[in-house]
C-alpha cells in the first residue's frame, strides 16, 4: 500500500524542487532589477556577511577596493533592496546545500530498494549545486557577462530537472500507478527522437533568452521599440527590420529562434498525438508534449506583452520575470518527457526479464 506523502522518501527531492524553483525566481528578480553586481565580492557582500550596506559604506568599500568597481562606475550606489535580493539568493543556495547532502545520504542508504541509479542522481545533484556556486562566483567575477548569466540559468534548470527526475523515479518505485509506465517498447522507440528534439529545442531557446536579457545589461529589450504592432510582433515597424540598429540582431535571433522552436514543438506534438490515437496508447506522452507546446505559446504571448505594455520610461519588469519563469518551466516540462521515456523503458526491461 502506498504511504501518505509525508512518509514517503520521495518527499525530500520534491521539497528540494520547490527550493530550487524559488532560487531561480529570486535569481530572475536579481536580473530584472539589474542587481547582479550589487554584491561585488563573493562569498561576502561589500566585505560583510549582511545586506544592510548604506551608500557611505559602499563608497568606503569602492575606495578600499577600486579593482572591484563594476560597469556602473564608482559613483553608482545600490539600494538596500537590490543588495538584499543578491544576498538572499546566495543565502538560499547555502541553505539548500544541507538537504541536498541529506538527500544524497538518504539515496545511498535506500539504494537496495530504489536502485543505484537513484543514488547516482542524488549524488550528481549535489555535485551540480557545487558547480552552481562556482558559476555564481564566476558571474560576479566577470561582471555579469552575458555568457555567465546564460551558463548560470542553464545549470540551475538542469539541477532542478534532475531533482524532478529523482522524485518521479522514486514515486514509480513507491507504487505510483502511472499509465505511461506500461507503454509498449515499439511506441517508445518511435517517440524517442521526437522527445529529444523537443527538449533540446526548448533548452537552446532558454539559453538564447538568457543571452538576450543579459546582453548590454538588458538594454537590447528596447531595440525594437515598444507598442503593438511596431514593437511586437514587428521590430522597428517591420517583420524583417534592418539589422544596423543597436541590439536588433540580438532581438531578431531570439525571435526567429522562438519561431523555429515553436514550429518544432507544434509539428512534433501533433505527430505524437496522431501516433497515440492510432496505436491506442501513449496518451501521457501526447499530453506531456502538448503541455510543453502550451507553455511555449503562453511565453510567446508574455514576451510580447513585455514590449507592448512598456512605456518610454520603463518596461514592466514583473512581466520579464514571468517570461523567465515560463521559459524555465517549458524546459523542465520538456525534460520531464524524457524522464517519462526513460522510466517506461526501464519498466519494459523489468517486465521483459520477469517474463
Amino acid at each position: 500500500m502506498d504511504k501518505p506523502w509525508w512518509k514517503r522518501p520521495s518527499t525530500l527531492p520534491l521539497a528540494l524542487v520547490v527550493m530550487a524553483l524559488l532560487i531561480i525566481v529570486v535569481g530572475g528578480t536579481i536580473r530584472i532589477h539589474d542587481a547582479g553586481e550589487s554584491c561585488p565580492d563573493w562569498p561576502q557582500c561589500f566585505g560583510t556577511w549582511g545586506f544592510m550596506v548604506d551608500e557611505a559604506e559602499q563608497e568606503a568599500y569602492w575606495d578600499a577596493n577600486p579593482d572591484q568597481i563594476d560597469s556602473r562606475g564608482a559613483d553608482h550606489r545600490y539600494t538596500i533592496f537590490e543588495i538584499f535580493v543578491e544576498w538572499f539568493h546566495r543565502l538560499l543556495v547555502g541553505i539548500i546545500a544541507i538537504p541536498i547532502l541529506i538527500n544524497a545520504v538518504m539515496a545511498h542508504k535506500l539504494k537496495s530498494g530504489y536502485g543505484e541509479g537513484l543514488r547516482n542522481l542524488a549524488v550528481v545533484s549535489a555535485i551540480l549545486l557545487v558547480v552552481q556556486a562556482i558559476a555564481g562566483a564566476i558571474t560576479v567575477y566577470f561582471d555579469n557577462a552575458d555568457w555567465t548569466v546564460a551558463m548560470h540559468l542553464s545549470l540551475a534548470s538542469i539541477f532542478t530537472s534532475l531533482l524532478i527526475w529523482q522524485y518521479i523515479a522514486m514515486r514509480a518505485h513507491e507504487g505510483a500507478k502511472w499509465a505511461f509506465l506500461s507503454t509498449s517498447r515499439s511506441f517508445l522507440n518511435r517517440q524517442k527522437n521526437r522527445l529529444i528534439n523537443i527538449t533540446a529545442s526548448v533548452f537552446i531557446l532558454l539559453i538564447l533568452g538568457a543571452w538576450v536579457s543579459s546582453t548590454a545589461g538588458g538594454n537590447y529589450n528596447q531595440a525594437c521599440n515598444i507598442g503593438f504592432p511596431n514593437g511586437w510582433p514587428k521590430c522597428q515597424g517591420s517583420l524583417l527590420p534592418s539589422l544596423d540598429g543597436p541590439g536588433i540582431l540580438v532581438q531578431m535571433v531570439h525571435r526567429f529562434g522562438a519561431a523555429i522552436v515553436g514550429l518544432v514543438l507544434i509539428l512534433t506534438s501533433a505527430k505524437i498525438r496522431v501516433d497515440a490515437r492510432d496505436s491506442g496508447e501513449g496518451e501521457g506522452f501526447s499530453r506531456a508534449a502538448e503541455v510543453v507546446t502550451g507553455f511555449w505559446i503562453l511565453n510567446v504571448f508574455v514576451g510580447g506583452m513585455y514590449i507592448v505594455l512598456a512605456d518610454p520610461q520603463e518596461f514592466p519588469e514583473f512581466i520579464s520575470l514571468l517570461h523567465l519563469v515560463f521559459g524555465v518551466t517549458s524546459f523542465i516540462a520538456a525534460a520531464v518527457t524524457l524522464m517519462m521515456l526513460r522510466l517506461a523503458y526501464l519498466r519494459n526491461s523489468v517486465l521483459g526479464e520477469s517474463e
